[in-house]
């Protein structure tokens, strides 16, 4: 059975690939787990490179990316970038998740998943 989308929907896919890739590098992952971590209020840069022990060119290498994507947002504290967690695009990615993937056939029943041991 061959299930066609529309263009809108298409997008959509593309878009959440998109975000799902930004995630897929292990700094950028752990960049926003702890970004999630320290939400509301965010960190500003110096203190996730120093918690991550990532460089500075490297990290603004990182946070480009996910802020590119809408993973994060950044707003300017005079001399400092403060960057935390888009929590309104990760419920949205999540939610697609949940309802494109897993409701249609209860492939996933709500438990805790390890994929690493």
């Amino acid at each position: 059975m061959e299930i066609k989308l529309g263009s809108a929907n298409e997008q959509k896919v593309s878009c959440y690939a998109d975000m799902f890739s930004a995630m897929g590098a292990e700094p950028r992952l752990r960049i926003l787990r702890l970004l999630l971590a320290a939400y509301p209020g965010g960190m500003v840069v110096n203190e996730i490179g120093d918690e991550l022990e990532i460089a500075n060119s490297t990290l603004s290498h990182h946070l480009d990316k996910l802020k590119n994507e809408d993973l994060v947002e950044v707003r300017r504290e005079g001399t400092f970038l403060r960057y935390s967690a888009n929590t309104k695009a990760l419920a949205e990615l999540l939610g697609f998740l949940y309802a494109e993937c897993c409701t249609r056939n209860k492939a996933v029943e709500p438990q805790r998943i390890t994929c690493c041991k």
